[in-house]
C-alpha cells in the first residue's frame, strides 16, 4: 500500500499522468445499453462528441473517512457531482464534472475547468491541472472522453450551481473508496447482453458506469487499491 499522505498523493498522481496508461476496457464492461432517445438510431450512425471530466482530488477538510482501516489516510478526497434525473444521458447517475470540449476552449484540461466551474461552482483558480489520460469512449452517449487529473490547491466552496444539470456535489474520501466492504460488481442486463463493471457503494449512492471505470482503473495504476470481492453483485439503478 503506498503512504497517502498529500505530498506522496501528488507524487503518484503526476507519474501516472506522465505514463498515460492506455485502458481498453473488454467488450463485457464496454458495453452500456442505449438511450431511449436514441432507439432506432444505429449508434455508429450517431456523431461522437469529444469531452472532458475533471479528477479532482484534495485534502479534506471537515469531512473523515469513514475506515478503520490502518494503511488508508483520513485526508485524501476526490470530487464528485450527481447528475439531474431529468438528463438525456446517464440521468441520475454519479459522475466527475464536466462535459463537451467547445470550440472556444483551449483544450480537454480547459473544457474540464469550464464545465467544473459551471456546474458546481469551484474557483479554477485554485485548481492545479497534473495532466491528462488517454481519451475513452462511454458508447451510450457516443463520447470520447479524456480524463483530466487535478490536484485541489486551494479548496473552495462547492455546490450544485444548475440543478437542471447537477442536484448534488459531494467529496469522497479516498479511503472509502477502495474500502473492501464498499466495493461491488454492478451488473446490469439490457436483451440478451449483460453489463458487468466496478462500482463503489459510498454515502448510500452508487457510484457505477464509467465514473467507476475510471475511478478503479485510477486507483489500481496508483497502487493504492485494496482487494475487494468482485463476485459481490449488486443491479446497477436505472
Amino acid at each position: 500500500m503506498a503512504d497517502l499522505a498529500p505530498t506522496a498523493a501528488l507524487a503518484d498522481l503526476r507519474a501516472l499522468c506522465a505514463a498515460r496508461p492506455v485502458w481498453a476496457p473488454d467488450p463485457e464492461r464496454a458495453f452500456t445499453p442505449g438511450n431511449a432517445s436514441n432507439a432506432g438510431t444505429p449508434a455508429q450512425a450517431r456523431p461522437v462528441r469529444a469531452s472532458a471530466v475533471l479528477v479532482l482530488f484534495g485534502v479534506l477538510d471537515h469531512v473523515v473517512a469513514r475506515t478503520d482501516h490502518p494503511a488508508l489516510a483520513a485526508d485524501l478526497d476526490v470530487l464528485l457531482t450527481r447528475r439531474s434525473p431529468t438528463l438525456t444521458h446517464h440521468p441520475g447517475q454519479v459522475s466527475f464534472p464536466g462535459g463537451g470540449i467547445d470550440p472556444g476552449d483551449a483544450g480537454p484540461e480547459a473544457a474540464a475547468l469550464r464545465e467544473a466551474q459551471e456546474e458546481t461552482g469551484l474557483d479554477p483558480g485554485g485548481v492545479r491541472v497534473l495532466g491528462t489520460l488517454p481519451p475513452l469512449p462511454v458508447t451510450a452517449s457516443r463520447n470520447l472522453v479524456t480524463p483530466v487529473l487535478a490536484w485541489w490547491d486551494r479548496p473552495s466552496a462547492v455546490a450544485a450551481a444548475d440543478p437542471a444539470e447537477t442536484v448534488d456535489v459531494f467529496r469522497v474520501p479516498v479511503a472509502d473508496l477502495v474500502d473492501p466492504a464498499r466495493r461491488v460488481t454492478a451488473t446490469l442486463r439490457h436483451g440478451d447482453r449483460e453489463y458487468r463493471g466496478p462500482a463503489f457503494d459510498v454515502a448510500g449512492v452508487l457510484v457505477w458506469g464509467f465514473t467507476a471505470f475510471v475511478l478503479d482503473r485510477v486507483l489500481d495504476a496508483l497502487g493504492w487499491s485494496v482487494p475487494w470481492d468482485e463476485d459481490r453483485t449488486v443491479p446497477a439503478p436505472v
